[in-house]
């Protein structure tokens, strides 16, 4: 009997730790992106084009994780002299800081749909708590890759001044929107 139940047992275990997957970022579809405004005029928009990473789920228990990095020399204002200022130690200062990156530690779902991840940004040095908003997910079989593919619109607001990316405050509010388009693809 006890046999039995110890079977039972580890097969249960074994199906719910085969739901868990692991999505490798896709750098072609994921594009980190930012608005910032410029002494209340207007605001400037600029974007990461290298970001790489990892996410685990399981969408059948509802968790998942993600450790994101980007190159923060990858800055792109569409403007070359904004974006050699932007890598200067005025602001990213890559060459001290040459990532940045995000650490999802908690998945919330409403339902079967990713609604929130909490986790911690590094900029500069310094983590602090950010929460993405979930605006659209969606995992399916990608026609071409024959793979599970997932995808997700996110955002977050924070202040760059408590990552210590000071430069031009107070003329330059400190307020940051992020948007963030990601694809990633299943491994095999």
């Amino acid at each position: 009997m006890k046999l039995k139940f110890l079977t039972a047992a580890l097969l249960a275990v074994s199906a719910v730790a085969s739901n868990a997957a692991t999505y490798k970022i896709d750098p072609s579809h994921t594009y980190p992106s930012f608005e910032a405004d410029h002494m209340g005029m207007s605001v400037w928009r600029g974007k990461f084009d290298k970001t790489s990473g990892t996410i685990e789920m399981d969408l059948a228990a509802k968790t998942g994780s993600m450790d994101i990095t980007i190159d923060a020399g990858s800055i792109d204002f569409g403007m070359d002299k904004m974006n050699s200022h932007a890598k200067s130690p005025d602001m990213f200062n890559v060459e001290k800081f040459p990532t940045v990156t995000y650490k999802g530690k908690h998945f919330k779902f409403e339902g079967e749909k990713l609604v929130e991840v909490e986790g911690e940004l590094t900029m500069l040095g310094v983590t602090k708590p950010v929460t993405l908003k979930v605006n659209k997910f969606k995992c399916m079989m990608h026609p071409r890759l024959k793979r599970e593919v997932c995808g997700a619109d996110a955002s977050a607001e924070f202040k760059r001044t408590d990552f210590g990316l000071n430069y031009a405050t107070p003329a330059f509010a400190p307020e940051v929107k992020l948007a963030i388009q990601v694809e990633a693809i299943k491994a095999e």
